[in-house]
């Protein structure tokens, strides 16, 4: 297959693109990009002895190469993360969605905007602030800033469907736009004010703030001028609570890692209007740095491209890999095309190198705890492939349950454990198609015979079924019929209670698990 392979990538174009490596079920398992194509993939068969063992792993299980030209390197980065998002590579780096960033979100292309949390990032007409580490700070900033600059804070549909002022315009809280109480102009006058203070442009926000409480003490409407006074207050204490990097008001992002043989971690550091906003961490398993041959430049840009498709991209960017003057410059080309002017830089100011260190502490720290958590959970999966007696370390375990309502509407779920993990993106429910009443051996065939006729998705390495030895004997034979022996099954009895439930203690029996042939 290899010489085949090799064969036909000597017809590959001298031009830049994408490549898609498949395995023999027409899976994708790896995207790349190139600014030359055929010198690109021809690299992946030559001289092994200099490729990772991530890289030798990946050859091995190539059996198709099929690629997507573009006019430039630029346009091979952009695609390059579209189609690992949209396909998901096994032999990528992949971005999980399930801790996606909250920013705060200004419309702009209302008569009267408002503020909410988004939790996706949008090229759109819409100003972004962030990202914010914690949905509960967002909500909190927005209910704030409606309050002090009264903007409003309900949907488009309540908005547009008003007669009158709500309850929230009687409190004093806003200012009633949709029943046009305040002009257009004066609205957005004050939400100006959210905007500067989104911007960190406290200073600025104090003045307005300060020359409006002495006008209305002036004109003593000292119930007003309190309350400026309250805001002034609250605003003071909120910008104490922030870490001022710098008084240039810059933004930026900044990058760090920190690993060993077991993975890397990339802690990111978010500075806005020069205040420290938040961090994150980015959990990397599949990469080792004890492995001599693993190109740092090569996997920490691909984390950086497919981090800015989906994030905020800001003025400056620090990282922690010198990546060379030409690459830096390719990025930011990337970067250019997503909407936005950037720099980035491996830096040597003692400003730089003072955030990259405090990066690398948060990177450690965060590294060993995930580490410590992970090791937990693989030492649990091997407890139970020793006890279960399975063949292989039980990466996927996928759980399968069959329900009947009333006796007619029959339905089977399907629960997937990735790594000791919920893998919720794999869950499923089954609606029973060809099954007429109650047949629960017939509904798990209908299942089953549905499931594995995806090669899409990864062979599980233990079937867990709910139900005893008849259940367990049940799916055996289906799993024989298909053609899918090979797959351990094991059943699970559910805990059944012994003892009336207006007993002083109720009792119940234990969960149970049946294996084949064993008592």
């Amino acid at each position: 297959m290899i010489e085949e392979l090799k064969l036909k990538i000597k017809d590959f174009p001298l031009t830049p693109g994408v490549y898609l490596m498949k395995n023999s079920k027409g899976k994708i398992i790896y995207v790349g990009k190139a600014k030359v194509l055929r010198n690109r993939v021809k690299s992946y068969f030559q001289d092994s002895k200099n490729h990772s063992a991530k890289t030798r792993y990946l050859v091995q299980g190539i059996f198709e190469i099929d690629y997507i030209l573009t006019n430039t390197e630029v346009e091979a980065f952009l695609l390059e993360a579209s189609l690992i998002k949209k396909h998901q590579p096994k032999f990528n780096i992949r971005l999980r969605d399930d801790k996606s960033y909250p920013y705060i979100k200004l419309t702009m292309d209302q008569d009267y905007p408002r503020l909410y949390l988004a939790r996706k990032f949008h090229r759109d007409h819409a100003l972004y602030f962030g990202p914010y580490t914690s949905g509960q700070a967002v909500f909190g900033t927005i209910r704030f800033l409606n309050r002090t600059f009264k903007i409003r804070d309900c949907t488009d549909a309540v908005f547009k469907s008003r007669k009158r002022p709500c309850m929230t315009h009687q409190i004093g809280r806003c200012t009633a736009p949709c029943v046009q109480l305040i002009t257009q102009q004066d609205y957005k006058d004050e939400l100006k004010n959210a905007e500067l203070f989104l911007k960190g442009r406290d200073k600025e926000v104090i003045k307005l703030l300060k020359q409006k409480m002495h006008l209305a003490a002036s004109e003593e409407k000292f119930e007003v001028a309190t309350r400026l006074r309250d805001s002034l207050f609250s605003i003071e204490k909120i910008f104490e609570k922030q870490s001022v990097i710098d008084d240039g008001k810059e933004d930026l992002d900044v990058f760090q890692f920190y690993g060993d043989a077991r993975g890397v971690l990339i802690e990111s550091i978010h500075i806005r209007a020069g205040r420290v906003i938040g961090s994150r961490s980015h959990s990397l398993e599949h990469i080792s740095l004890a492995d001599p041959n693993e190109d740092v430049r090569e996997w920490f840009v691909e984390f950086l491209n497919q981090y800015y498709a989906e994030n905020l991209i800001p003025r400056e960017i620090y990282v922690g890999v010198d990546l060379g003057r030409d690459l830096e410059k390719l990025f930011e080309a990337v970067l250019l095309e997503r909407g936005k002017k950037s720099k980035i830089t491996f830096p040597r100011s003692q400003k730089g190198k003072d955030l990259l260190k405090m990066a690398y502490t948060n990177a450690k720290a965060q590294f060993e705890k995930k580490v410590s958590v992970s090791e937990k959970r693989k030492s649990a999966l091997v407890e139970i492939q020793t006890k279960f007696g399975l063949p292989e370390f039980p990466k996927r375990i996928e759980c399968y349950d069959i329900s009947t309502f009333q006796g007619t509407e029959t339905v089977a779920s399907q629960v997937v454990f990735e790594d000791g993990l919920p893998a919720k993106q794999h869950y499923r429910r089954y609606k029973i198609k060809t099954v007429v009443g109650t047949d629960d051996y017939a509904s798990m065939k209908e299942v089953l015979s549905r499931r594995f006729k995806h090669d899409e998705y990864e062979t599980p390495q233990m079937l867990l079924i709910d139900g005893g030895k008849g259940q367990l004997s049940t799916a055996i034979k289906i799993m024989t019929e298909i053609g899918k022996e090979k797959i351990p099954v094991v059943g699970l009895a559910k805990a059944r209670t012994e003892s009336d439930f207006e007993a002083a203690e109720v009792a119940s029996s234990q969960e149970r698990f049946f294996l084949l042939g064993r008592a």
